[in-house]
């Protein structure tokens, strides 16, 4: 199997010097200097949904690549996870190439319309407007990015033919699937506002009311959709009648409208960026650049603790878990200054990696108390900027794919919020991310870096991760679902098998933490809430609440990949015998 590329480690490594180690004993989870992977029969997939991890599993055993199999989960999840993903949203996707070692990412993100001015979430007074305000209906619909993403992919590492990746989600949209406890749990949340979206209750109400467990869901419209594109490509979701079908939808469909255009349709492109990569202990870690978060985030956080060798101090000291929270406090304060879609506004990610930086950050944990405040920083080359709160909802899905031939997918894929807009076309749910820009575009009298601007991409937090070893070789891959949590999600699992030598599934069963306002917050029904009040000691109030995940990951273990879901979530990994 091949390392990673000398291409990736000149470009990104390099770049992003390795953070200073100022705790030199390696930590518990080191990988051994054999441990080096080889090809494996057929290799592994999984997603939050066991019925998409079986179209990644059919993909598999017809030979297919981990891009062909990672596709066909993204597919099929459109059908059996409407509330969470689909063609209707967009997503980020990493791919390790295991023959050349070569990393890839791909922004599959949507875009606002050309048309879109920084007050489109202003109402005529100019205040905001109210999140539940902003999302219903066709104004919070950016253009979906998925289906140019998956063409994209396919191009470059397919190996099945590009029908064959819609088989399995045409025969679930035409012959049915049962609602599941999640899915009815969602359709109940949004039962209040339904009544607005004739669509969305024909197909997903029963009687009146949201569909009970067990009912069987036939889907003729989006099978139809998924027919359409595997016969003529992608170009056939960006252009004809599927795409007239969007346009009159997010225009008409609902009181509050939006202005998506056939233009904006025509004109998406999915584009390859460059991997965010960064040392940890002696891993690399690596993920997205903007408009994503999520590696620049994850980084700090474990760059700012790298000193503290959690490792020794352990996975069930409170003083671990207090130093996590101080760490992605101050990792946070940042995102929220700095981060935005790098093709509209200056990001240092540089800076925000920079060696010297992040000691200066680390060294404002304390180990016997919290911090006072949690301000931003200053990066290096970080131009003047303001904050203003930006909110993101729990939603995502996240699936991993990897085959025989030793390449490697992290994808996380998204309508953002619980069934996006709740607009359907096609069958499908059009997406709601226009509602992850900052909806005030100024504050002090200064731009605010994640504002909305015409074919900008909003900030998100997806996260989808490759680690390697200190010899290039990929040993995880991960990501999650949670909004702003998916940061959290993902970071407190590479800290589960990187510093406390955990499998990648008990790392991910360990409790989630993150915050609210100035309390923390940590997962109920935890050991870690067992010890809430040590962690309150520290000097913040520690909440306890159902902080629900949905990670899936991959771990090389032995000379082969083996997947893991998280025991929250009904999803599960196919793992051949």
């Amino acid at each position: 199997m091949k390392k990673l590329s000398a291409h990736l480690s000149v470009k990104s490594l390099i770049r992003f010097a390795p953070i200073m180690i100022l705790a030199i004993t390696a930590p518990t989870g080191a990988a051994k200097e054999d441990d080096t992977p080889t090809k494996q029969l057929l290799g592994t997939v999984s997603s939050a949904d066991p019925r998409a991890t079986a179209a990644g599993e059919m993909i598999l055993r017809q030979g297919g690549s981990a891009a062909d199999a990672a596709m066909a989960m993204m597919l099929a999840l459109t059908v059996v996870e409407p509330q969470s993903s689909g063609i209707g949203g967009g997503g980020f996707l990493l791919h390790f190439d295991g023959d050349d070692g070569a990393l890839t990412t791909i922004d599959g993100r949507e875009t606002a319309p050309a048309s879109a001015k920084d007050d489109l979430f202003l109402d005529e007074n100019g205040e905001r407007l109210g999140f539940i305000q902003a999302v219903l209906g066709g104004r919070s619909v950016g253009t979906p990015g998925n289906m140019r993403l998956m063409a994209k992919t396919h191009e470059k590492w397919g190996k099945l033919k590009w029908e064959a990746l819609f088989a399995p989600a045409i025969q679930l949209a035409e012959e049915g699937f049962e609602v599941n406890e999640v899915l009815h749990s969602r359709l109940n949340r949004l039962s209040r506002v339904w009544g607005e979206f004739p669509a969305a209750q024909k197909l997903y109400w029963r009687d009146g009311k949201p569909a009970p467990v067990g009912t069987l869901i036939k889907n003729p419209d989006m099978a139809n959709s998924l027919r359409t594109l595997a016969k003529e490509g992608a170009d056939a979701f960006y252009r004809g009648p599927i795409a007239e079908d969007i346009i009159k939808t997010v225009q008409n469909g609902h009181p509050n409208k939006g202005d998506l255009q056939l233009t904006d349709l025509a004109s998406y492109r999915a584009i390859e960026r460059d991997a965010v990569c960064n040392s940890y202990h002696q891993y690399i870690v690596c993920g997205m650049g903007p408009p994503s978060s999520g590696a620049s985030t994850v980084l700090q956080i474990l760059g700012q603790l790298e000193r503290f060798n959690l490792g020794n101090i352990g996975v069930e000291n409170p003083l671990s878990w207090h130093l996590i929270h101080e760490s992605m406090r101050l990792a946070y304060a940042d995102r929220e200054k700095y981060l935005a879609d790098a093709d509209f506004v200056s990001v240092p990610i540089q800076g925000l990696l920079d060696p010297y930086y992040l000691t200066q950050r680390s060294n404002l944990i304390k180990i016997d108390s919290s911090l006072n405040n949690y301000d931003a920083g200053t990066p290096p080359g970080a131009k003047p900027r303001t904050v203003a709160e930006q909110r993101e909802v729990p939603g995502t899905t996240h699936f991993v794919a990897a085959d025989g031939n030793g390449s490697v997918v992290s994808m996380t894929s998204t309508i953002e919020g619980p069934f996006g807009s709740q607009l359907i076309s096609g069958g499908f749910f059009l997406n709601n991310e226009l509602t992850d820009f900052t909806f005030v575009p100024e504050e002090n009298g200064a731009p605010v870096a994640n504002r909305v601007q015409g074919g900008k991409r909003p900030l998100s937090s997806m996260s989808p991760t490759i680690v390697f070893d200190k010899n290039g070789v990929p040993i995880l891959a991960l990501g999650s679902a949670g909004g702003k949590r998916i940061i959290m999600h993902v970071t407190k699992t590479l800290i589960g098998v990187l510093d406390f030598g955990l499998s990648l599934d008990k790392a991910i069963a360990l409790p989630n933490i993150y915050f609210a306002r100035d309390a923390v917050q940590i997962e109920s029904g935890t050991f870690l809430a067992d010890k809430s009040n040590e962690l309150a000691a520290y000097g913040r109030t520690v909440l306890t609440s159902n902080i629900g995940s949905k990670v899936n990951g991959a771990q090389f273990i032995d000379g082969k990949w083996v997947g893991y879901a998280d025991p929250r979530s009904p999803g599960n990994a196919f793992n051949p015998e």
